[in-house]
């Protein structure tokens, strides 16, 4: 797993700037080819879908069966680290590694997925392949979705020869996968501080987002008086303290966020008046009730804001994805495998968002969470001892070995299957 990373993140369009690898981009193929090679080289059976999602496929004993899935994504965002992701990728390969090796029977199908896209760094839009999956993307929306640097998603894949024409072939119908089970960094220092091996993830937060545009009147800085503004900054820090303050009061959900991170003043001069201002936010929540509620009071409290401050105020919502809890049976299971190595394990929430996340609308998910070195995720600082990722792996082929000879989730999860030649 050490060797593979170090090899992906030589697929990097910012050597010594942390890592880049943004989808469809010359790096991000080259290392997609990559995969493909080490799959096939490991044994397994390869095929890339028109969204570019690459399955590599150990068979088992009952191939008609529905497949038991593990993987994650391999993109980055800007500057980002050489685990998020790729770590989940890689412990993929190597569980299905581990269970062929040891010869242990199988009967349903085991999948090693790379998802493409999963970080909306290049197109504006998170989890492209699992979405694709989902059948949450048309070929219109490809069309009209476009990369940050001009072309659209539609012409992009195109230009790789992949069939964006036929999205729909790469669609997942409920029942198509018996269940899914992702690893991946905890992007959170819940796991260290602890001292716990291990999480198990409860649930995946999903996230709403709003452009803002709040206008107000540009005016000189010391010729108009202060009883007399109509600062749209002024009234824009208002709203980001209101949201943060919502956030924080909101007792509907257990895990929940409110974030400004974009922010664009106009006309931006030391000496004028703020008459304008874009921003954005993002809400992020487990529960979808709450999100929604917690949308509805952001509404009003912004508008009374801009009431209040003479201030007109413009709210697009771009998105409002549904979280997803992890299936009781594949929390208990990956619980189980754990404590039968030994391993110290907890629940967790995940605040970040995941391909499991679309992967849930059409079949069963767990998650499992390797610990990340001071909480630092999507920066170059981002790092994952292999100690933890070999503990991660072997917990992983455990469960998925499980899972694959399950005839359905509602079986007892307590007996062992932990691979003898791992003990």
């Amino acid at each position: 797993m050490e060797r593979w990373i170090e090899e992906i993140d030589q697929y990097n369009a910012t050597p010594g700037n942390g890592t880049t690898r943004q989808y469809l981009t010359d790096v991000e193929w080259e290392a997609r080819m990559y995969l493909r090679g080490e799959m096939e080289r490991i044994g397994l059976v390869v095929e890339m879908d028109c969204m570019g999602n690459l399955i590599g496929t150990l068979p088992g004993t009952e191939p008609e069966l529905a497949p038991v899935w593990t993987g994650s994504h391999f993109d980055t965002v800007l500057h980002g680290g050489r685990f998020d992701g790729v770590a989940g990728v890689v412990a993929g390969m190597e569980a299905l590694k581990l269970i062929a090796d040891s010869g242990a029977a199988h009967r349903r199908n085991l999948a090693c997925v790379a998802y493409a896209a999963e970080e909306p760094a290049r197109f504006g839009i998170g989890c492209i392949g699992s979405r694709a999956m989902a059948g949450a993307l048309s070929v219109q929306d490809l069309k009209t979705t476009r990369a940050l640097d001009g072309p659209s998603l539609y012409d992009e894949l195109r230009a790789r020869e992949l069939a964006a024409d036929d999205i729909e072939s790469c669609r997942k119908k409920p029942g198509d996968v018996f269940c899914a089970v992702e690893l991946h960094i905890e992007q959170n220092s819940v796991l260290e501080t602890s001292g716990v091996r291990l999480g198990v993830v409860k649930a995946i937060c999903a996230a709403l987002n709003f452009t803002v545009t709040v206008t107000g009147t540009a005016a000189h800085a010391g010729g108009m008086p202060m009883e007399s503004r109509r600062d749209a900054f002024a009234a824009v820090s208002e709203m980001s303290l209101a949201l943060e303050r919502m956030t924080r009061e909101n007792r509907m959900s257990e895990y929940c966020t409110g974030t400004i991170g974009f922010l664009q003043i106009e006309p931006n001069a030391s000496n004028i008046i703020p008459g304008r201002v874009n921003f954005t936010v993002d809400i992020r929540d487990c529960d979808a009730a709450s999100k929604n509620q917690l949308c509805d009071k952001v509404r009003e409290e912004f508008a009374e804001i801009a009431a209040r401050r003479g201030v007109a105020l413009e709210m697009r919502l771009q998105n409002n994805d549904a979280p997803v809890s992890s299936h009781p049976a594949l929390r208990t299971l990956l619980a189980n495998c754990c404590e039968q190595r030994g391993i110290s394990h907890c629940e967790l929430i995940s605040g970040p968002f995941h391909d499991s996340l679309f992967v849930g609308r059409f079949a069963p998910i767990g998650m499992l969470f390797v610990p990340s070195r001071d909480g630092l995720s999507h920066c170059p600082q981002e790092w994952t001892d292999c100690a933890d990722m070999k503990v991660g792996a072997e917990v992983l082929a455990d469960a998925l070995l499980h899972a694959a000879n399950l005839e359905s989730l509602d079986q007892d999860g307590t007996d062992n299957h932990i691979l003898s030649p791992m003990v």
